[in-house]
């Protein structure tokens, strides 16, 4: 019968409108009882005469049936509409104090502790979204600082080469004024090219928020930079670097420094993988550049090809403490923010081939 009247009658009404049906009821149910114990007492007085003990047992009945009834009001108010909403409420409340809030929580009812409810999984649903949010953006910012970290590697080692270079050859005056003069440029514009990365870095939050900021420029300077820096750090593989160009003169628009990542994150790759050399094609065609790196080494295995991209994938790579499984992947970010695209295969005569097109 409790449930009867709950389902149909209670689960519809607030909190106020039930504790007043309920006391409208137990007042009634009170009443009938303290008529009961009246014909009682009244069929005693009329049975034995009037006996003392009569009077107060009549009075201590009614009293203690006001009090059952006060009681049992209670207690049915608390059952049929706090207890259920009261218990879902303190079971949510220790998820999410354990930081569990992958579960939600519903109460099929029209008062006010159904619609507190409500607002208690509205809010947990908002905590889990702001806590999902900031988890991605904590990975997102660990995976910048491994990038920057990675990318960092690359031109501090040709400023390395550069240095060594100087500090072997100058001495012993082996080095005209030009040529000196000429590497300082360099690696000036290395230096400059790093300030401007550590900047960019700092002020974003994912690899695909780069700036790109293209400038005009003649392809000549522009590849002997790339190869200058190629040959760098070609070299402290042991391995040999040559390269090739075609449209020569043509006049390009594009983001050096991007471009200039994603070359030397290419070159670095192929240097590890390379048997004895490491080979650079320049190829305008249209309205995109095409820059193709390749090497004499094993080649991509089946599952590298397919996965060689993706972030920190590594393979069989035998360096594990040096490389990360980044480049790739940057050069592909990097090459898409620059209207472009990352293409990675095995050439023809074997040896990794990766190709990275930018638009101009």
């Amino acid at each position: 019968m409790a449930k009867l009247v709950n389902r149909l009658l209670l689960k519809r009404l607030n909190l106020l409108q039930s504790f007043i049906l309920l006391c409208i009821l137990t007042l009634l149910a009170v009443l009938a009882i303290i008529t009961v114990e009246f014909a009682w007492a009244e069929n005693l007085r009329k049975r034995f005469g009037e006996i003392d003990w009569i009077l107060p047992s009549l009075v201590a009945a009614v009293l203690l049936t006001v009090a059952a009834g006060i009681v049992s009001m209670a207690v049915l108010f608390y059952r049929w509409k706090l207890k259920r909403p009261l218990e879902i409420l303190k079971q949510a409340s220790e998820k999410i104090s354990a930081n569990d809030l992958g579960f939600s929580i519903s109460y099929d009812s029209r008062d006010e502790m159904g619609e507190l409810i409500a607002v208690f999984e509205n809010m947990r649903s908002q905590l889990e979204k702001n806590l999902k949010a900031l988890w991605r953006s904590v990975e997102e910012r660990k995976q910048l600082n491994a990038i920057f970290a990675h990318d960092l590697r690359t031109p501090l080692s040709v400023l390395k080469g550069y240095a060594e270079f100087l500090a072997t050859y100058f001495p012993e005056k082996k080095l005209s004024e030009a040529k000196v003069l000429d590497l300082i440029h360099t690696m000036n514009l290395h230096i400059v090219r790093l300030e401007n990365y550590a900047e960019a870095m700092n002020s974003i939050q994912k690899l695909e928020d780069v700036p790109v900021h293209r400038d005009r420029m003649d392809i000549l300077p522009f590849t002997a930079m790339l190869n200058n820096s190629a040959e760098q750090m070609v070299r402290q593989f042991g391995k040999n670097f040559v390269f090739s160009i075609e449209n020569a003169n043509a006049e390009i628009n594009l983001d050096a420094h991007v471009v200039m990542q994603v070359f030397e994150n290419l070159v670095a790759n192929a240097a590890r993988y390379a048997t004895h050399q490491v080979n650079a094609r320049y190829v305008i065609r249209g309205d995109t550049m095409h820059i193709t790196v390749t090497d004499d080494g094993p080649g991509f295995s089946d599952e590298a090809l397919e996965k060689a991209a993706l972030p920190f994938y590594r393979g069989d790579m035998w360096d594990a403490t040096e490389h990360r499984g980044l480049g790739l992947y940057v050069c592909k970010v990097l090459s898409e923010i620059h209207d472009g695209s990352l293409q990675v295969e095995n050439g023809p005569h074997g040896g990794g081939c990766v190709t990275a097109s930018f638009g101009l």
